[in-house]
Order: structure tokens, then C-alpha cells, then sequence
């Protein structure tokens, strides 16, 4: 069956390279007696996007063992039972017990159920489950709001953000204007048709002889995001620290304005208050710590991808002496390990494809590789991508000698340089990685152990298995084929 092919690339993915509960795949060494939890996990799943799995015979570890027939019978009577009578209304699920690496493991298909939310039964619809960064959480009220929307076909973006307006509402609180400069087109004098053109993008539509602006409108060219009450904590935030840590702020920037209304500005406020240093070619001139090209898309990317259904947490830019982070509200949909080939996959579909039409991101994926390359270019550390129960972070590092690098670092930059080449259809080798790291030609034995290292940690392998010589060997990212 087709779920039971997705079931072990998905378990594969989430054992390999580092062990890593997906939102799709949840592991479990033996059943749990306690009901309440499975039915949460099975709300969960019912209200993930094409559903979820429970994999029975995999320890918190990573580790597998298999499940005997009478544990097997044992958990599909149980779990059947749940659904059945558990939640707000009954569900099907559906099993098999696959070989795994000589492991007999118990997969339990629960599909993802058409009328949302799926709550516990006896409770309000407020009562139901999602999953987040690997985990089973409770749903916010807003993110409730939001699965009810979407189950019924309306998106975010097509929700009213604000409604029962006037023409003259609707000109004074989006930036016609800055629509048409992003368009390349010269302001139209006849009202109809700037309207036309908003509606014709989904910004604002008319009804029953009024207004609505969708939040796809206003998220982009609010003149003031605190005009509309649901967007108000979905602004920009950007603070620069004195030193390393948090403890010592020297100031706090908060963009008022919809992303598309001064994104370039943003950026250009970000890089101003950059450290850069001198570098000396033909003509000295100065660096900033970080290339532009991957602020700028990582900020677009933290824009589109975040939950907007998660209120409290503002996109944030923190710059320290040591690091930028980039914060958004939302887990990654896609393994963070995998953030540079998958292709992108996002929450907020019409406002990616927006952005993209507008020229402010890659849709190709998601910019990703390109400032993952920007990054290469300055031979700077790895990016480093953390996911949280409710957040996403990524975090670049400036200049840094080898030396002074960790173990993880060379890994991670050694496993970020592969996945680019492999994108190229390329192998990494020796010389190659002894490039990315400005290592010198007789220090190749250098080049050689963070090689062995990332093969290691279980991030790249041998991209010919039948080559003897480690001369000629080269190397692709272990999803690689």
C-alpha cells in the first residue's frame, strides 16, 4: 500500500543521520496504558495533513526491536478501540507489521480526517491536538480557529483580516502604491482599476457592496500592522545585544509596516548595524559578518513560513557579537536536515507564491541553497537549524578559523557543502573540501578527518562503494541515490 511505502521513508528519514521524531512519525517502544494520551496522539494525527504514524518497536532512542504477535494484537485492538470511541466521532486506522532491518515493526496509518478539528470526546472542539516538532501538543484557541478555516477551504490568507469597509478604508490602510513600484507598473489614476488589481491578487475582495481586506493583503502592505487587531504581534523585531548573551540589549527595532511594504528596507537596516571587517585584495575594502543575500532569505523565509495561528511571538532578528538569529513562530515542516534539497513546503501557500511573484524569494527552494552558498563564499561556519516545539531559529556565525571550530561545526559545513554540490550533481572530495575550508594543499590530511568525521556522524557516504582507492573517492549527502 501507499502509506506503508511513505511509512518506512519516513522512518528512515527520522533515524538517519541523527535520530529525530518527525511530525508525521511518532515512535514507540510498547503501548501506554494511558488512553488519554494515545487519543491525543490519534487527534493529532487526524488533524495533520495527509495523517500520521505510530511505529511500534522503536525506543525513545532510535533503537528497534520487534514487536511480537501478541503485543501486535494487543495494540491494534487497544488503539482501534480509542478511535473508536475516544474522540469527537469515530475514526479508521489502519496497520501492518513490516520487516525493518530484521526488526518486525507494528505501523499504525492514521489518516487525516476531512471534518477538522478531531477533537477528545465529551469536550469542546477547543480540546484537540497537533503535532509539533516531533511532539503531541494542545492546540491555542487561534490555531483551532484556523483548522476549522482550512477544513472548510479557507486559507489564512483568504480570511478577512478586516471587513465591512469603504473604498476609501481599503486605499487608506494598504500601500496601493508600493504594489505597483514591486509590479514595475505606473500608479493607475481610475480607483476601479488599482481595486481590480488588488482583488485580482487576493488582497481585498467586495461584498454585498462592501469591503474586506484578507490577511494575505494585509500581512503584506499594511501601512500599519496595528490597524488590524489579529496581525498586530506579526511584525519584524530586531535587537542587537552588546555582547553574547541576551543580558545587555543596545536596541530594539519594530517594523510597523505589512513585509512587503519596506522588506528591502528592513534588510538594509539589518546590514547597517552588521560588524564588518577589512579585507585586502586589490583594493582594501570592507566585508560585513554576514552576506546579504542570506539575510535576505532567510528573513522571507521566516516570513512565509511561520504559523501565523501561534500569536506572542514576533519574527525576531537578534544580532549578538557572535551570531544572528533569525526566529519565527511554527516547527519546520520539512527535516531540518533536509532544508537545502526537499522541495519547499509551506503553511501559507498563496503568500509564498505571492512573495515570489513580487521577487522576494525563491521558490525553487526557498533560497535555501542560495544562501547556504552565499555562506560557502565567505567560508563561514555552517548555518545552523533548530527546530522547537513551536519555533523555528537559524543561526549564522561569522568568520572563523578552523582551528578555533568545533567538531560539530566542520561536520555540519562539511555536510552543507555536500548537499550544495550534490544539487549541482556533483561529489565532494578531498580538494573540494579543503576549498570550503581554505585549507592548504599539504595540510590534506586535515581535509581528510572531517571527511571520516561526517561519514561518521552518518551526514554524507561514499558516492562509489566499489572505489578502493581513497584518493579518488568522492562523496554525496546520505539521502543521496
Amino acid at each position: 500500500m501507499e502509506w506503508q511505502k511513505k511509512a518506512i521513508e519516513m522512518l528512515n528519514n527520522s533515524l538517519f543521520p541523527v535520530p529525530t521524531e518527525l511530525n508525521e512519525l511518532d515512535w514507540k517502544g510498547g503501548l501506554s496504558p494511558k488512553t488519554d494520551r494515545l487519543a491525543q496522539h490519534l487527534s493529532a494525527f487526524a488533524n495533520l495533513k495527509d495523517g500520521g504514524i505510530l511505529v511500534f518497536g522503536v525506543n525513545n532512542d532510535g533503537i528497534c526491536k520487534s514487536v511480537s504477535k501478541t503485543e501486535a494484537d494487543g495494540i491494534i485492538q487497544q488503539l482501534g478501540n480509542i478511535a473508536h470511541n475516544n474522540l469527537s466521532y469515530s475514526i479508521k486506522i489502519e496497520h501492518a507489521i513490516i520487516d525493518y532491518k530484521g526488526n518486525s515493526l507494528l505501523f499504525i496509518f492514521v489518516p487525516e480526517q476531512n471534518d477538522k478539528p478531531v477533537c477528545l470526546r465529551g469536550q469542546d472542539m477547543f480540546n484537540t491536538y497537533c503535532r509539533s516538532a516531533g511532539q503531541t501538543v494542545k492546540m491555542s484557541r487561534n490555531q483551532v480557529q484556523a483548522l476549522v478555516a482550512s477544513s472548510r477551504g479557507v486559507t489564512f490568507e483568504q480570511q478577512a483580516a478586516l471587513e465591512h469597509l469603504s473604498v476609501s478604508d481599503v486605499l487608506q490602510c494598504l500601500n496601493y502604491r508600493k504594489l505597483f513600484e514591486l509590479l514595475d507598473k505606473n500608479v493607475p489614476t481610475a480607483t476601479d482599476t488599482i481595486l481590480n488589481t488588488m482583488v485580482e491578487y487576493g488582497f481585498c475582495r467586495s461584498e454585498n457592496g462592501m469591503w474586506s481586506i484578507t490577511n494575505l493583503g494585509a500581512i503584506l502592505f499594511a501601512n500599519k500592522l496595528a490597524d488590524f487587531p489579529y496581525l498586530t504581534g506579526k511584525t519584524v523585531i530586531v535587537r542587537k545585544y552588546v555582547g553574547t548573551n541576551n543580558r545587555e540589549q543596545e536596541f530594539e527595532q519594530t517594523s510597523g509596516h505589512g513585509y512587503a511594504v519596506d522588506f528591502e528596507g528592513l534588510i538594509d537596516f539589518i546590514m547597517k548595524h552588521l560588524p564588518q571587517r577589512e579585507i585586502i585584495e586589490t583594493i582594501r575594502k570592507s566585508e560585513f559578518a554576514y552576506p546579504r543575500v542570506a539575510i535576505r532569505e532567510f528573513v522571507a523565509n521566516a516570513m512565509i513560513h511561520q504559523d501565523f495561528a501561534i500569536t506572542g511571538m514576533p519574527i525576531t532578528v537578534e544580532i549578538f557579537t557572535n551570531r544572528l538569529s533569525i526566529t519565527n513562530p511554527g516547527a519546520p515542516l520539512n527535516d531540518i536536515n533536509r532544508l537545502i534539497d526537499l522541495p519547499p513546503y509551506s503553511r501559507n501557500e498563496k503568500l509564498a507564491q505571492t512573495m515570489l511573484l513580487l521577487n522576494f524569494c525563491e521558490r525553487r527552494g526557498s533560497g535555501i541553497d542560495r544562501a547556504i552558498e552565499a555562506v560557502e563564499k565567505q567560508n563561514l561556519p555552517a548555518v545552523k537549524f533548530a527546530r522547537g516545539e513551536q519555533h523555528t531559529q537559524v543561526t549564522l556565525f561569522p568568520l572563523k578559523r578552523l582551528a578555533d571550530m568545533t567538531k560539530e561545526e566542520k561536520v555540519m559545513a562539511c555536510y552543507q557543502h555536500a548537499c550544495l554540490m550534490y544539487e549541482d550533481n556533483k561529489a565532494i572530495n578531498n580538494q573540494s573540501v579543503r576549498e570550503r575550508f581554505e585549507i592548504d594543499k599539504n595540510d590534506s590530511p586535515i581535509a581528510s578527518r572531517i571527511i571520516i568525521d561526517t561519514i561518521d556522524s552518518g551526514y554524507i557516504k561514499l558516492s562509489n562503494e566499489n572505489i578502493v582507492s581513497k584518493k579518488y573517492a568522492t562523496y554525496i549527502p546520505f539521502y543521496g541515490g
